[in-house]
């Protein structure tokens, strides 16, 4: 006879294997969640304003205290306060959110047919939430379909021959996840560089990639660039996995790296900020000088201020047309 505290262990065991997948015979409901399996992240319904309703569908950090969005599935179509749902993973493979009316809010569009064992979506320890086949091969990944936020390991890239590049969006506001006006995507075009956009206005830009890996004055990551000769991509990750961390486009247009430390989080790194770190905001013959406490525009070696934010030539080289510069 089998050990009564044996069987309680066998049932936990399986009970916890459970707790970070779906199946097709095992849908996600309100009050439901899915924790990867090293209990970093949990995915669930949620809503942003203490509510009993849970419009959204999300990914956060599990054992943090300060609740910590880094994807939302539905952010463009909550579900009505008035009505309940449920996330299932069909026989095709496919992630499908409804409400209670059966109205689909979300979708994956895989349409792949596994056979009897069918798929399974995982919620990993990276963050990443996964569609796999029964022969472990990946079908689709949340890493594909970002929101706001990076995370370690995710791969910003941009294609040289299709001309497309995977883009994060910002939220609207501090508590709507719906698409706000500032975007980012990396730009191969003259070097890798980081690019955000104000709707359709270039707003920000980083600078072009050297060819070097790179590491934080803190030790705390690094980061490098891939190129293949066909996509390129711009990756970080953590000196160590313990360690959680995000990069953000927040709401405002900047871009923040963010850790947890010391039950907070400690902002490594804030673009553009405040100041004059704004594309173009010196003008065309004009830089933001960042090697002085304050920022501070600055015209470019022969031309000279000319009112608020404007350059223009010197006037020793206006009166000789402009035909010579000074070096």
């Amino acid at each position: 006879m089998t050990p009564l505290p044996f069987l309680i262990l066998l049932l936990w065991i399986c009970f916890c294997k459970s707790d970070d997948r779906l199946t097709p015979a095992k849908p996600l409901l309100p009050g439901d969640k899915l924790v990867s399996n090293g209990g970093v992240f949990a995915l669930g319904f949620f809503s942003l304003d203490n509510s009993t309703a849970n419009p959204y569908v999300g990914i956060w950090y599990h054992n943090i205290p300060e609740r910590t969005y880094v994807w939302v599935a539905n952010r463009d179509n909550p579900i009505s306060s008035s009505l309940s749902g449920n996330l299932v993973l069909t026989n095709t493979s496919d992630l499908v959110l409804s409400d209670s009316k059966g109205r689909i809010l979300w979708t994956t569009t895989n349409n792949v047919t596994t056979g009897s064992d069918g798929a399974v979506a995982l919620l990993l320890d990276t963050g990443n939430f996964i569609v796999q086949s029964p022969n472990f091969t990946q079908i689709w990944q949340s890493f594909d379909q970002p929101t706001d936020t990076l995370l370690p390991g995710f791969k910003l890239w941009a294609n040289y021959k299709t001309h497309t590049a995977v883009r994060i969006v910002a939220w609207k506001g501090s508590q709507d996840p719906s698409a706000g006006k500032f975007s980012l995507s990396g730009d191969p075009s003259t070097g890798f560089q980081i690019l955000v956009w104000r709707e359709t206005s270039l707003y920000w830009r980083s600078g072009l990639w050297n060819g070097a890996t790179a590491s934080d004055k803190n030790g705390y990551m690094w980061s490098e660039v891939v190129d293949d000769g066909e996509v390129i991509y711009s990756t970080y990750n953590m000196d160590n996995d313990t360690r959680r961390s995000h990069m953000k486009l927040d709401y405002t247009g900047d871009v923040m790296l963010r850790i947890w430390i010391n039950q907070s989080w400690l902002v490594l790194f804030q673009l553009p900020g405040d100041g004059c770190r704004h594309y173009g905001s010196c003008g065309p013959f004009g830089y933001c000088d960042s090697t002085v406490s304050t920022l501070k525009c600055r015209c470019l070696d022969g031309f000279e201020p000319a009112g608020r934010l404007q350059c223009q030539l010197l006037q020793r080289m206006r009166e000789k047309g402009g035909s010579e510069m000074p070096w």
